[in-house]
């Protein structure tokens, strides 16, 4: 990751403003959504851990952090970041793809520099910038895991976070992939919103409609706890494979220790992502630079040989 950040940061130098703009000073509007499982506890902490370093780090800069419940008073807090904090800078983690773009279009339209983080908007018109992972990997590493390890054969179900470009991403490179397999079926996939408690209830839906399923694509730890959950409860023992993903420490320890042989790899996807935007567009704007169009950090297939690491137990994901 270093290596990655430094490529970024030389990537960063190199894309200077055509202008004079430099400003004397930044106040940079960070807006998240709450904490309301382990991956947005990861974001929240990673954002303040920012704000922490780098305004202590530079004087002329001021991090204002946000947190929004839902998408409409994330909208509103846009106008309040603006108006009131006057804010000339934004990093934003949108908590809707399209619910999101008018109102950031609006703040872009006030001069404010935008970066958008992880879950695009659904017109990049609305924004300078756009730092992630690598949501095609995300989806496509785990297809082609579950393809190789089942042999090419076998009926899966797939849940799925919120409605959001980043989702789209991971499920057409999933799905783009199974197709290739003839013999491999996508039962259905429906949204388990990264939450635990409705992955529960969508894998019970399952469960109930599908009397043999070979493999769950949860496609979040969060949601495989609550897949796994369900299937303990059904006392079901046809699902061989609980494919959750973005390594929680949780799901990497049980992959290390090999305590439930349904957890057999992860893919990288850490929220510390949050931190490099924050990071990097503070920088570039006190410089007067901007960043790149699109910056993707790599995810990377975790098995039990690696999976060391990708374990951080002082992390609060």
């Amino acid at each position: 990751m270093n290596n990655v950040l430094r490529i970024i940061g030389a990537s960063v130098l190199a894309c200077s403003l055509n202008t004079s703009w430099a400003a004397e000073s930044v106040t940079l509007g960070v807006s998240i959504p709450t904490a309301t499982h382990s991956f947005t506890s990861g974001i929240v902490w990673w954002a303040n851990k920012a704000k922490q370093d780098l305004e202590k780090a530079h004087p002329d800069l001021k991090v204002i952090v946000k947190t929004a419940a839902n998408a409409p008073e994330q909208a509103n807090q846009l106008q309040d970041l603006l108006t009131v904090n006057k804010m000339n800078t934004l990093v934003i983690f949108p908590f809707e793809s399209a619910t999101l773009t008018k109102p950031v279009a609006q703040v872009k339209d006030k001069g404010v520099y935008v970066t958008v983080v992880d879950r695009g908007l659904t017109d990049t018109k609305a924004q300078d910038a756009y730092v992630a992972g690598d949501n095609t990997a995300f989806g496509k590493l785990p297809a082609e895991y579950l393809a190789k390890t089942m042999g090419g054969k076998g009926d899966l179900v797939v849940l799925r976070g919120i409605p959001t470009t980043l989702d789209n991403e991971r499920f057409d490179a999933f799905s783009a992939v199974i197709k290739q397999h003839p013999e491999m079926k996508i039962l259905d996939a429906k949204y388990g919103n990264w939450n635990r408690d409705d992955a529960f209830k969508v894998m019970q839906d399952y469960l109930t409609r599908y009397k043999h399923i070979d493999a769950v694509w949860a496609a979040d730890d969060d949601m495989a706890v609550g897949v796994l959950k369900a299937i303990d409860q059904a006392k079901r023992d046809d699902i061989k494979i609980v494919f959750g993903g973005a390594g929680a420490k949780g799901a990497i320890k049980t992959l290390m220790d090999g305590n439930d042989p349904r957890i057999q790899a992860n893919v990288s996807y850490s929220p510390k992502f949050i931190y490099d935007a924050i990071k990097l567009t503070a920088e570039a704007r006190l410089a007067g630079k901007d960043l790149p169009a699109k910056t993707i950090i790599p995810s990377v297939l975790i098995t039990k040989d690696n999976a060391k690491d990708f374990y951080f137990p002082d992390s609060p994901f």
